[in-house]
């Protein structure tokens, strides 16, 4: 009898999917937090978070489009890690690519750990105190947080068609829920603000006056700001799953990145045309803020619950696709020797790493744990933002030297096929990116 034949990864998600599995790994804590507390982590940057974005932005298309042209050449799970290792080095390719793991795997069990405490303002809107405080107790907190990240591993483990009918439903309900803020914001505007502060706290307040542009203030602000646009690597982590892979991960990498960067826009954009800056920056200093604590004053309760229900969907959302990216990286590593075989193992009727995903959510939990006992949660995003960086700057550097270290692979390419624009790419991410990695550095 012919031996039975090992299962393998099926290619079952379409540019849908895969454009939702980036869009949900860049939407989070992000979008409601990151435009706003950055008036207390780059003092002065004052009226200028939205040019800083739009900064922010441009190394991170070129970033996007250096994995796009990788990703048409080899669609294999594995993302970075399997490009660094063919196009530049094998031990480079591994090290940048650990410490991506490392660091996304910690922040998953971060981004659970703070997904209750929006749950807790969601229940405290509706009137529900008992439960807001139920919601407080440590290991409730903990566990809820476990629940979660165990819940999404059971999610990826059924296959692509259980990730699909869950991923997608929370992507759109989060997009539409996010375009409350975005009407709303632009609805109001600063003297409407004013007002409101004035009935609902008897605070009188003027806008921010004029500050002087500093450019290093730019930069940094600028560096924190690119973390927004950290997670579209993911969709090519399921390389191997991808239906059409030559032109669906290439495609999905910039579908995701120019909605998610328009949607960031637009969202910050709104809430700065309401609240004022000055504001944001005064009470970032007092306390942590988000943007449906800013418009709660002017907005009717009913809104302002449905604003937190998005804030807590957004975070939600990226476990499941952060999950199946450490995961992939986990079964490349394997499939390639350097982690347990067993590591790589496919299971044979849903298709799914269910080892490597087991382990991942091993990993995340040690995140939860982490966060709880730490407390300094915010030490697991600076990890991930650096690590992040220099995963970019890699695959930068890999578009610049793979014709040269992999020619035959190199002629794989489909998408940008012209030599000297992928040079060109390849050489601009990279300066961009150098430049942020400084400015990072005094954060």
């Amino acid at each position: 009898m012919p031996e039975k034949s090992k299962p393998k990864l099926a290619r079952q998600l379409g540019l849908v999917t895969l454009t939702a599995t980036g869009v949900c790994s860049m939407l989070g804590a992000s979008i409601n937090v990151v435009p706003f507390m950055i008036q207390r982590n780059v003092p002065g940057i004052g009226p200028y978070v939205l040019p800083a974005f739009l900064f922010a932005a441009i190394p991170a298309i070129f970033a996007a489009l250096a994995y796009g042209i990788l990703s048409s050449a080899m669609p294999r799970a594995g993302g970075s890690y399997l490009y660094a290792s063919r196009g530049l080095n094998p031990y480079l390719g591994f090290i940048a690519s650990f410490s991506q793991w490392f660091g996304l795997s910690i922040v998953i069990g971060v981004i659970a750990y703070i997904c209750v405490p929006f749950l807790r303002d969601v229940t405290l809107g509706l009137g529900w105190e008992e439960v807001s405080a139920y919601l407080e107790t440590p290991i409730i907190r903990v566990g809820l947080a476990l629940a979660l990240i165990w819940f999404f591993i059971f999610i990826n483990i059924r296959g692509a068609k259980s990730y699909e009918r869950t991923l997608l439903p929370m992507m759109f309900l989060m997009f539409a829920l996010g375009v409350i803020v975005i009407v709303a914001g632009f609805s109001f505007d600063t003297t409407s603000f004013i007002e409101a502060l004035k009935v609902s706290e008897n605070r009188i307040i003027q806008p921010g006056p004029s500050v002087e542009f500093d450019w290093l203030t730019f930069f940094s602000a600028s560096a924190l700001l690119f973390s927004s646009f950290i997670g579209f690597d993911s969709i090519a982590q399921a390389g191997s799953e991808a239906k059409n892979p030559t032109k669906s991960l290439p495609r999905a990498i910039l579908l995701a990145i120019l909605s998610v960067g328009i949607f960031y826009f637009l969202f910050t954009a709104a809430v700065y045309n309401t609240v004022p800056w000055s504001f944001v920056a005064s009470e970032s200093i007092k306390k942590d803020i988000s943007a449906p604590g800013l418009l709660s004053y002017v907005l009717p309760a009913w809104l302002g619950v449905a604003i937190l229900v998005g804030a807590a969907i957004a975070l939600i959302n990226d476990l499941p696709a952060m999950l199946l990216s450490v995961s992939r990286l986990m079964f490349a590593w394997a499939e390639d020797g350097i982690f347990p075989s067993a590591i790589s193992k496919v299971h044979p009727k849903n298709h799914t790493p269910h080892i490597a995903l087991i382990v991942a959510g091993s990993m995340a939990s040690l995140g939860v744990l982490g966060s709880h006992f730490a407390g300094d949660f915010f030490l697991g995003i600076d990890i991930m933002v650096t690590s992040m960086m220099v995963n970019f700057l890699l695959m930068c550097i890999t578009l610049i030297t793979f014709s040269k270290v992999n020619p035959v692979l190199a002629k794989e390419i489909s998408v940008i096929k012209n030599r000297r624009l992928q040079l060109l790419i390849g050489w601009l991410a990279g300066n961009y990116l150098l430049n942020l990695i400084f400015s990072n550095s005094y954060l």
